[in-house]
């Protein structure tokens, strides 16, 4: 068994991070938001070990994407659903891996179109070397080296798995 066969022992690390980083920066009702798909499935997962009082939002950032005039548009949009306000409240965003950080930077400028947030903490199942962007992850499930040419992809929602994928 490799060590990313063990998501729910990832996932219950996550969890005692993120109540560690609430009660840290006492985090007064924070609200979490997972980025589809991946993130959503992650989110979902840890949404369950938390107790947070709001119910799960999630972010569709095919739109917000600084690549999407070179690639299109996704196949599959789906809608994006914030059921609270996020005028100064504290967000748990999550995601499935942490690479480039343009996904993070994209769901940024999505979340501020909806308001102003007291503070983001950015919470991911999979950190990899690559940041083109200066975005760092609060929590982190696991931290992986790829090999050139190498990506990390999550399948799911039931059960969640990764593999490691090569360019062809």
């Amino acid at each position: 068994m490799s060590n990313l066969d063990n998501i729910p022992a990832m996932l219950d690390a996550m969890a005692t991070q993120l109540d560690e980083l609430i009660s840290r920066n006492d985090l007064d009702n924070p609200v979490m938001v997972g980025i589809h798909s991946g993130g959503v499935w992650v989110a979902e997962q840890l949404y369950q070990r938390l107790s947070i009082n709001d119910p799960l939002g999630s972010l569709d950032i095919s739109f917000y994407r600084d690549d999407f005039t070179r690639i299109g548009i996704n196949p599959v949009v789906q809608t994006s659903e914030l059921p609270f306000g996020i005028d100064g409240r504290h967000i748990l965003l999550v995601d499935d891996v942490l690479h480039t950080g343009r996904t993070i930077r994209a769901a940024l400028n999505e979340l501020f179109d909806y308001g102003r947030p007291a503070s983001i903490h950015l919470a991911v199942l999979i950190e990899r070397s690559g940041r083109e962007l200066p975005i760092e992850a609060n929590v982190v499930g696991q931290r992986v080296e790829l090999q050139p040419g190498e990506h990390i992809k999550l399948s799911g929602p039931d059960p969640l798995r990764l593999e490691i994928k090569r360019d062809t």
